[in-house]
């Protein structure tokens, strides 16, 4: 009796009793993935589950997920082996040393070109990767950083951030930290919308240690080289989870740290984005104390090294009188009334600064308080 010669779909023999999907499932084991993703997590088993299996849902699945779990966390191991996905890689960590290190481990064992994070708590939307691909691939160049808006979700309300594009030739700090609204800020960069090319972040890693403002330290640091501009994708393609009960340690990240941090990365920003983020940023944390000295400490540093406007006067005036849970409840207030569809132009790569001129480079504060 003739047999049927074996299928052969994707380049590999398929078995008698061997289903059409798991041939793909091998075929994409075999090539390089297009986009590595690195997620950092800790004791957080059900939220980094989330978050991973919004990655492999993906339009594009030729991908590899690269969980850094750190430190000791057998919940997390347990959770994660259950998935059951040849694309799912986890690297346990002994010892615990932060999201900026986990990233680094995640970043020296990606394959592909390209990278993308995700933090254990956030989620992308599926066409996610596709669009920054297309982004990333038609870029006018070598090293394109490409962020995207993101859907802020908050126990109160549901808003896009950032709420507009980079204006043409505006400086990209001052863009992404100087307030135009006394309880928000425009533009905005977060962890889990960067895309960039593996090499440049092996090229710039993140710094170890830093507890606040990691994505606004590697991304001014990045910009710095002349190969690397920010291209921002219109659309929201992630969604970011504001649990305000659940602890952060970057809400916890100590004012005066935070503050020696900016006058390290003084030269990397205009004088007008270092008043912002030293009245807006780190004034949000140094209000915590409750101190008038450090109310004058920071104040004087700012008109030291930066220009203050009128509204960054005002905004540290109103951090350090309004609780922050008021705070925060009018901003989100404001911005769900608010609520724009995104405008249709593209910003190009070259809304970056000129490399000629050093104190033009720029990118966004992690969050405005």
């Amino acid at each position: 009796m003739h047999k049927a010669p074996p299928d052969t779909r994707a380049g590999f023999p398929l078995a008698r009793d061997e289903k059409p999907l798991s041939i793909r499932r091998r075929y994409l084991m075999s090539r390089t993935p297009d986009v590595s993703v690195v997620i950092p997590t800790c004791d957080r088993p059900a939220l980094v589950t989330r978050a991973v299996q919004s990655a492999l849902n993906q339009s594009v699945t030729t991908i590899e997920v690269i969980v850094v779990v750190d430190g000791a966390d057998a919940g997390t191991l347990a959770a994660l082996a259950a998935l059951r996905d040849s694309r799912l890689h986890v690297l346990p960590l002994t010892e615990r040393a932060g999201a900026p290190n986990a990233r680094n481990v995640g970043v020296a064992a990606a394959r592909a070109e390209w990278t993308a994070f995700l933090d254990d708590d956030d989620e992308w939307l599926p066409h996610k990767l596709e669009v920054q691909l297309r982004l990333a691939r038609t870029a006018t160049v070598p090293a394109p950083i490409v962020a995207s808006r993101l859907v802020n979700r908050t126990p109160r309300a549901e808003f896009v951030l950032p709420r507009r594009l980079p204006e043409p030739d505006e400086p990209i700090c001052e863009y992404l930290t100087v307030r135009r609204g006394l309880f928000h800020g425009d533009g905005f960069i977060q962890t889990s919308t960067i895309l960039a090319s593996t090499a440049l972040l092996r090229r710039v890693p993140f710094t170890v240690g830093l507890r606040r403002q990691q994505e606004l330290d590697w991304t001014l640091r990045a910009l710095a080289h002349d190969d690397v501009r920010l291209v921002m994708a219109t659309e929201p393609l992630v969604l970011w989870h504001q649990d305000e009960d659940r602890p952060r340690i970057s809400l916890s990240s100590p004012w005066k740290a935070q503050l020696d941090w900016l006058r390290s990365i003084r030269t990397l920003v205009t004088p007008r984005a270092y008043a912002a983020i030293a009245l807006s940023i780190i004034g949000s944390m140094a209000a915590t104390t409750r101190d008038p000295h450090v109310f004058r400490t920071v104040l004087a540093d700012a008109r030291r090294h930066g220009r203050p406007g009128l509204l960054d006067y005002l905004t540290y005036l109103q951090i350090w009188l309004i609780p922050p849970q008021l705070r925060h409840t009018l901003r989100d207030h404001i911005l769900a009334r608010r609520r724009v569809s995104a405008p249709a132009q593209t910003p190009a790569a070259d809304t970056a600064p000129r490399p000629a001129e050093p104190n033009r480079t720029g990118a966004a504060a992690s969050q405005n308080p």
